[in-house]
């Protein structure tokens, strides 16, 4: 390997984890909290079910109700100026199936300024307020520590091994900054809710409720789709770099986190192996409902601090999906994660595709539009080791 470090990770990276895990976690919270004492099946596709909205613990807020007020949020899109043609259509579907009712604002930051086409084409699509902002260059360039004939060595590494962005530094600043930045850009910090937006998504479902306010009504942190398995050649020693960080602060581990999810090796061994640890299994975030709080607590703060000064946003190619899944798999209650089923999406090759009279043009139950795709669902698991309540 590359990198100094991962030279001592090999035949004892098991160990190493197993070490951690037992005396750093488990020692600090209830174990049949986190791992079942029962087997649990899922049986058929669980999104064959039919279903309607979701159940909530206040009636769900309608842009028709009476003294309706919007909460503290807005739909986030980083986006480059080229790819506005893309994103356009994204918008639109946005707008006609949620925004066109509730009117929630749109930010969309770049690392350079948009261009007054992307401006003028945009406002065209909402009613909504739209911000337009640029990047600090303090949070989107590398950090002074990274070593740039590293990162080249580090990147042709990774190429040979098949890693897709490997060697383009503005995907690994585009990681990071998704990791751990966005949430303290200028603008974002005037937010606490947001809902993240790419070019080329898509929207199949009417919702008719504010999504924001089912967060705040129901005390949920995290709203996800589509739960994958990442390349674990991507990021080899994300999961022992934050075993290190659990054994420092093992008071972070939440009591109901979803560790076993985060560490399971029965579907995919071959990932446990190849991530040291780490199921690989990970919250697909371009599509993300969050409350920023979590994101700016100390806990996460702090762990996102750990892994930036190791280097592997750069040195690896760590993604912000896997970065924020285990930092929620370990640190919030896996009670606050909610599964929007009701929300039909697609970001190629995948889908969530809901069993819903609200919804149009996804056929109900699939999950992604190639062949041999099947085994990269993680939805599974996440159900299995989460045991959450079933809010449909």
């Amino acid at each position: 390997m590359i990198r100094s470090h991962t030279l001592k990770i090999g035949l004892v990276a098991a160990t190493i984890t197993a070490v951690f895990i037992l005396y750093s976690v488990i020692s600090s919270i209830e174990v049949n909290k986190w791992i079942p004492t029962y087997p649990y099946y899922i049986s058929g596709n669980p999104l064959m079910k039919k279903i309607d909205e979701p159940r909530s613990a206040q009636p769900l807020h309608r842009s028709t109700d009476e003294n309706y007020e919007r909460t503290n949020a807005t739909l986030l899109s980083l986006v480059r100026n080229e790819e506005l043609e893309d994103l356009i259509p994204s918008i639109m579907e946005v707008e006609a199936t949620f925004n066109s009712r509730f009117n929630y604002p749109w930010t969309f930051i770049n690392d350079v300024p948009f261009t007054d086409e992307f401006k003028e084409r945009t406002r065209q699509l909402t009613r909504a307020q739209i911000n337009y902002e640029v990047i600090p260059t303090e949070q989107w360039v590398e950090p002074s520590w990274i070593d740039e004939n590293l990162f080249n060595a580090s990147s042709r590494a990774l190429e040979k091994e098949g890693v897709q962005y490997s060697s383009m530094i503005s995907y690994h600043r585009m990681c990071r900054w998704n990791s751990g930045m966005f949430y303290k850009h200028p603008r974002m910090l005037q937010y606490r809710w947001y809902w993240r937006v790419e070019p080329k998504t898509h929207y199949f479902c009417n919702i008719g409720y504010d999504v924001f306010r089912f967060m705040e009504d129901n005390n949920k942190t995290y709203g996800f789709v589509i739960n994958l398995y990442d390349s674990p050649e991507s990021i080899k020693t994300l999961w022992p770099v934050t075993m290190d960080f659990v054994a420092q602060h093992p008071e972070y581990v939440h009591p109901n986190s979803a560790i076993g999810w985060l560490t399971d090796a029965e579907k995919r061994p071959e990932h446990n192996a190849k991530a040291n640890g780490y199921s690989t299994c990970h919250f697909w975030s371009n599509f993300e409902i969050g409350d920023m709080n979590f994101w700016r607590s100390q806990p996460y703060e702090d762990y996102f601090n750990h892994l930036d000064r190791d280097g592997g946003f750069f040195y690896e190619r760590w993604g912000d999906a896997p970065v924020h899944s285990v930092a929620l798999g370990l640190f919030e209650d896996f009670n606050k994660i909610h599964w929007f089923k009701d929300i039909g999406y697609q970001h190629i090759p995948y889908f969530n595709c809901p069993n819903s009279d609200h919804c149009r043009g996804c056929i109900p139950g699939l999950h992604s539009d190639g062949t041999g795709l099947s085994p990269e669902n993680c939805m599974s698991n996440w159900l299995k080791y989460s045991q959450m309540e079933d809010l449909y």
